[in-house]
């Protein structure tokens, strides 16, 4: 990825705002003011089709294989899956938090989170890009699910950036 790559140059329209072709603009990143936990994993092997593990003990290790679809044999997990689940673990948590922040625990108490990572080409990117799919099961309430999006750490991720540091060991 290019050092430049969240900056945009040219005559652009954001938000109903016309910005001239000379005006460069940053889209702003979500940084911590601290860390309250720290997950840790090891990627080794070929990759897609290598192993990963979590580095604190807990036995997590899994096999990695890329799917069929993308011409693998598909015989493992793959990082799509992976980040499927702690997607839709973190949303839960989240509409879980908000429910009971707004005292209507009882609504989240039974809520299912089904979601879905798409792999492919981006439209406007050379490479791969991800889309992401939530369905939220048994919950009527649309201002729980919005305020669950607002406050899930992987939509906030998505949505507003996150910072990446990249650096040899």
């Amino acid at each position: 990825m290019s050092l430049f790559a969240g900056l945009r140059t040219g005559s652009s329209v954001v938000r109903g705002i016309h910005r001239p072709a000379n005006h460069v603009y940053r889209r702003t990143v979500m940084t911590l003011k601290n860390h309250k936990y720290t997950a840790h994993a090891t990627a080794r092997g070929l990759g897609r089709n290598g192993e990963v593990e979590s580095d604190e003990g807990t036995g997590l290790k899994l096999r990695l294989a890329t799917p069929k679809e993308l011409g693998g044999k598909g015989d493992g997990q793959n990082p799509e899956q992976l980040f499927a689940m702690g997607y839709a673990s973190c949303f839960l948590g989240a509409l879980q938090m908000v429910a009971g922040q707004k005292g209507k625990s009882e609504a989240a108490k039974n809520a299912v989170i089904h979601a879905k990572v798409h792999i492919g080409n981006p439209s406007d990117l050379p490479g791969f890009g991800l889309e992401v799919e939530l369905k939220v099961e048994g919950i009527e309430d649309q201002a729980l699910i919005d305020a669950a999006h607002e406050g899930c750490p992987y939509s906030r991720a998505l949505k507003h950036g996150v910072v990446v540091k990249v650096s040899k060991a």
